[in-house]
């Protein structure tokens, strides 16, 4: 694929007229069951005209149902479903105009790609001139030229996966929702998939609801990120706000390389809050009034303690024993274990041969700065 869409000289398809609205997308108190099972627990969920939003969480956390609600391949128990300033929420899948690209692409295997393609379009009268040139403007977009006479079995996973957004992107819809449409694809591709999908989705101008489990890919393209647990929106911010700022206990744990330590308010001063911990002293900001006594959670990402043979001064030092390393490329993961019992990653930007200069159960000590740490309140159990 060609590196940069914005560099063609062919026009993106224009969105079809709609109102002016400021969002395009709203899901108001949408609660979903499977039989008894409560499996969508009240969403309250905006998304902006030409947003990218990713939806990421767990197996089983309700973002693909939620994804299926849009299109109206799931009905709903209570809440309202409005595209573009219009309840949808009673809307059949074929009068809603949000197609969806599937994780296994779902193409049709007996029609070629300029068939494939085209499908969206036969679903209403068109004239057979205007669906060539509709076509013939898509392939364009998604450098499919060459390819349009290939039958399916004949095309590579990237390939695929350009003709089911094409084939998605040729009615003009509003908004495109998408289901995991990388899983499939091999991980050098996925990733040179990311910055087209993103590219494209920049030069159409129209919102991309997008469901993944994979943190990379929700970080690398979306506007803001939605973290799904148990059927409950946990947080909704930017990348930077969800890696940064954790809202909750299930964020910081599954956003990220965070150590999470549990303990008690002893002082505070200001914004700063001192924490006793099984593991030792921390301190940690924040703008949420804490008392003595209160239980609490210091959290700490991996990427922002030092290692150092020696103890530092200050309040954010603990002693661990270095009990392995993990090589990714360009960094190293530390796995260490406190007295307590208590693991912590540390991430380092280094090679391998560096670290092989810390021998396994080396005792180490482990600080931090205080700006560096996200304190939430009702900790678990200590000594976690």
């Amino acid at each position: 694929m060609n590196p940069s869409l914005s560099s063609m000289a062919i026009e993106p398809p224009q969105a079809s007229a709609a109102p002016a609205v400021s969002q395009n997308l709203e899901l108001r108190q949408v609660s979903k069951f499977y039989g008894r099972q409560r499996v969508l627990h009240d969403i309250d969920l905006s998304v902006k005209q030409g947003e990218f939003i990713a939806i990421m969480g767990p197996s089983g956390c309700g973002k693909t149902t939620l994804l299926r609600v849009v299109a109206g391949l799931e009905g709903i128990a209570a809440g309202s479903v409005v595209l573009q300033g219009e309840d949808i929420t009673q809307r059949p899948v074929h009068h809603r105009n949000t197609p969806m690209v599937w994780q296994s692409f779902a193409l049709f295997p007996h029609l070629n790609v300029q068939q494939n393609i085209a499908f969206g379009l036969t679903l209403v009268p068109h004239r057979k001139a205007e669906v060539r040139q509709k076509v013939k403007t898509m392939a364009s977009l998604m450098h499919l030229d060459e390819l349009l006479n290939r039958r399916i079995s004949q095309l590579s996973g990237g390939q695929k996966q350009r003709v089911a957004i094409a084939r998605a992107l040729i009615t003009e819809p509003p908004i495109l929702l998408l289901d995991e449409p990388m899983s499939a694809l091999d991980p050098h591709l996925r990733v040179r998939m990311q910055g087209e999908l993103k590219r494209l989705q920049q030069s159409l101008g129209i919102s991309f609801f997008y469901v993944t489990h994979n943190q990379n890919e929700a970080f690398s393209m979306a506007d803001r990120v939605v973290v799904m647990n148990q059927g409950r929106i946990e947080q909704i911010g930017t990348p930077a706000e969800i890696y940064n700022q954790p809202a909750t206990h299930f964020v910081a744990e599954f956003v990220g390389n965070n150590n999470l330590f549990d303990g008690q308010v002893v002082t505070v001063n200001g914004t700063t809050v001192t924490v006793k911990c099984p593991q030792g002293i921390m301190q940690s900001i924040s703008e949420v009034p804490h008392a003595p006594s209160d239980q609490v959670t210091v959290v700490v990402p991996a990427d922002r303690i030092e290692l150092t043979t020696q103890p530092s001064s200050g309040q954010n030092t603990i002693q661990a024993i270095l009990r392995g390393r993990e090589f990714l490329g360009s960094q190293v993961i530390y796995l260490l274990e406190t007295a307590t019992g208590h693991e912590v990653r540390v991430i380092r930007q280094e090679s391998l041969s560096d670290s092989l200069g810390t021998p396994i159960n080396a005792d180490l000590y482990l600080s931090w700065r205080t700006q560096d740490t996200v304190l939430l309140e009702n900790g678990g159990p200590n000594g976690r």
